[in-house]
């Protein structure tokens, strides 16, 4: 029997991407699921298969109260949680010199406070439980650094130091907790992300090829990281590519940081957009 079959979870960023393709695996093994997003009338359009079978709830995941009561009520109705998949994530791509304070504290605020009150609020009621998985979605780039993104690396770091801080915590309390690291995952993502001074074609030209060869989509990765959720493993890194590039950067920092960096010296120039 499937593992999460009968599961309560609860699913942030569910309206497309990687969110949504976890809704629908979920379905499949016949979890009962809350799905929720910003953007609710995304979130009813992308579910219609699953509208009468998946409950549907608007959630920003900056709104700690709001959050709040969407796990209480869960847990109120249902009787308990068996999983979290915080999942809602944004990026804004630019150099660092181009991005404002204002974006800086956007992004931190969706995926790290985001991130870290689903975290507590599903922690506090599976401590009580004494049983739940908390699954946190980072990134490769919470792994190691990329240029055009700092925001969201930062961001991404924290969410991996948060998990593996909190599965210690967890582990005799019965609450699991793992943080995925997907690599290039074909996504909407690549294509609403706000850019600042950068050609977005020009981008994914220079920049998306390496990783792109050895892309995965959002319905392989879903599943990907329930195999991973299901063996109860710390960190779930997604691609195989991913893997490799995590795999040099623990075992030569440096010499990941001066690839990473020659790589940008090359297409640097070609996508900035000077004003």
């Amino acid at each position: 029997m499937d593992i999460y079959k009968g599961t309560v979870c609860i699913v942030t960023g569910a309206a497309s991407g990687i969110g949504k393709a976890l809704v629908e695996e979920l379905y499949r093994r016949g979890a009962r699921i809350i799905a929720t997003d910003i953007n609710v009338s995304g979130l009813q359009k992308a579910l219609i298969p699953l509208i009468k079978n998946v409950a549907i709830e608007k959630l920003d995941v900056t709104d700690y109260d709001a959050f709040k009561k969407i796990v209480d009520d869960t847990v109120s109705r249902e009787g308990r949680l068996d999983y979290i998949f915080n999942n809602a994530g944004i990026a804004v791509g630019g150099e660092i010199r181009d991005q404002s304070i204002d974006d800086w504290r956007k992004v931190l605020d969706v995926n790290l406070n985001g991130m870290l009150y689903g975290s507590v609020l599903a922690y506090k009621i599976m401590a009580k439980q004494g049983f739940g998985h908390i699954v946190n979605t980072s990134s490769l780039e919470g792994l190691v650094p990329f240029p055009e993104t700092v925001s969201y690396v930062t961001s991404k770091f924290g969410v991996v130091g948060l998990s593996l801080g909190m599965r210690v915590e967890g582990a005799d309390l019965g609450v699991k907790v793992s943080v995925v690291c997907p690599g290039y995952i074909r996504t909407p993502i690549f294509e609403t992300t706000k850019l600042i001074s950068l050609n977005r074609d020009k981008l994914l030209k220079f920049a998306g090829p390496p990783l792109s060869t050895f892309s995965m989509s959002a319905e392989q990765c879903a599943r990907v990281i329930l195999k991973g959720v299901a063996c109860n493993k710390p960190i779930i890194v997604v691609t195989s590519i991913a893997k490799v590039i995590w795999w040099l950067a623990r075992i030569s920092p440096k010499f990941a940081l001066i690839l990473v960096r020659k790589s940008f010296a090359r297409w640097r120039d070609k996508v900035r957009i000077v004003t």
